[in-house]
């Protein structure tokens, strides 16, 4: 805890003196345009799709296919979850349960 002047303790994150090793990349806020915005999930599962299929189509080189299928299984997941989170936020809003 920091101390102030009067004696009170802040926390480090009332005082604006996080660490930057504190600010994790997942949380940090980013802009993208609507455009990219909107195509992301659509992007993520079209690449998983492409790694899926690029495993069936390389017969020799053993030692790929297991980044490529664990890499078409992340996009996968990653498109699935984006998909899912921006649209419950509308559905909720088509219900009326904010």
């Amino acid at each position: 805890m920091l101390g102030t002047a009067a004696g009170k303790a802040t926390s480090p994150t009332a005082a604006g003196h996080l660490p930057r090793s504190d600010r994790g990349l997942v949380s940090r806020k980013i802009w993208l345009p609507k455009l990219l915005y909107d195509a992301l999930p659509y992007f993520y599962l079209a690449s998983g799709l492409a790694a899926f299929f690029a495993t069936l189509y390389i017969a020799e080189w053993f030692w790929v296919l297991p980044h490529y299928l664990l890499f078409s299984i992340i996009c996968f997941h990653l498109g699935i979850i984006v998909y899912r989170r921006r649209h419950r936020r509308s559905k909720q809003q088509l219900d009326g349960t904010d």
